[in-house]
């Protein structure tokens, strides 16, 4: 295989391993919604904290910006002591913490669902004499009865 099609390869399985990803984060099934709510609850703290104190501050060097404090003042209205504020930096801290909670859940679902499908694949034990006569004891009584 050349290297053009090899890449093209690797490519078009990366390509896919994210369209998977992607339909698993909108649509899901039940079971896969509900592990997800147990794993992704058990790494929320973890990945908030990562989120907050490593990949923001990373990602505000890297781009010159500390986005994590951006906010918006909104004006007083209706007479309101405080002034409202959108919170703009924070949200940005949320989505990042759950696009990798959601990229976590989808792998954990990705390897159960391999793990399903091997165990669904092994072969079936063949039966024994016993289960084989027993069987053909079963059709011949049946076909008695409906002779009957």
């Amino acid at each position: 295989m050349s290297k053009k099609k090899k890449s093209e390869h690797h490519i078009g399985k990366i390509r896919r391993f994210f369209n998977e990803f992607k339909t698993f984060a909108i649509k899901g099934n039940m079971m896969d919604m509900a592990v997800g709510m147990i794993v992704g609850g058990a790494f929320t703290a973890l990945i908030t904290s990562i989120v907050t104190n490593i990949a923001t501050p990373l990602i505000g060097v890297l781009i010159g910006v500390d986005f994590s404090s951006w906010q918006i003042d909104l004006p007083r209205l209706y007479g309101n002591a405080e002034p409202g504020v959108l919170a703009i930096g924070q949200f940005l801290n949320s989505l990042i913490s759950f696009i990798i909670v959601a990229f976590v859940v989808f792998l954990f679902i990705k390897a159960l669902n391999a793990f399903r499908k091997r165990e669904d694949e092994k072969p079936q034990p063949k039966p024994t004499n016993e289960e084989k006569l027993l069987t053909e004891i079963r059709d011949i009584l049946k076909a008695q009865a409906e002779k009957q």
